[in-house]
């Protein structure tokens, strides 16, 4: 298994915890619809959040949330739509981001409310 892909994995197992230990509620971890996909949808407070991780071993190159881009962030905003449209109970949706870096210690970086 190449390595970002491993990086990956952690960081989103990472960010399961570090979450539910702030009380957030995970409903789902990488949802996916067609080509779109979500790595946690949780909620927190009636709100439901959005969540898109992104580990890095280090802060060498730039932070994680760094290469959060207006496509990925599209990309979440389409997702949530049809989320939304099959779970129309939930009034209040938030974006968000959680920035993980592995070294040279574990750092946690979480963007609230991320908008266009």
């Amino acid at each position: 298994m190449a390595k970002h892909i491993k990086t990956g994995r952690k960081g989103e197992e990472l960010a399961r915890q570090y979450l539910a230990e702030r009380g957030y509620l995970i409903l789902e971890l990488n949802w996916r619809y067609r080509h779109w996909e979500v790595d946690i949808i949780a909620s927190k407070n009636n709100i439901l959040h959005f969540i898109e991780i992104k580990t890095k071993q280090s802060n060498k190159y730039g932070f994680p949330e760094e290469t959060v881009s207006v496509k990925k962030i599209k990309n979440l905003i389409g997702a949530a739509e049809i989320y939304l449209y099959r779970h129309p109970e939930w009034q209040r949706i938030q974006f968000d981001i959680l920035s993980i870096t592995l070294t040279p210690e574990l750092e946690y970086f979480l963007i609230e409310d991320v908008y266009l």
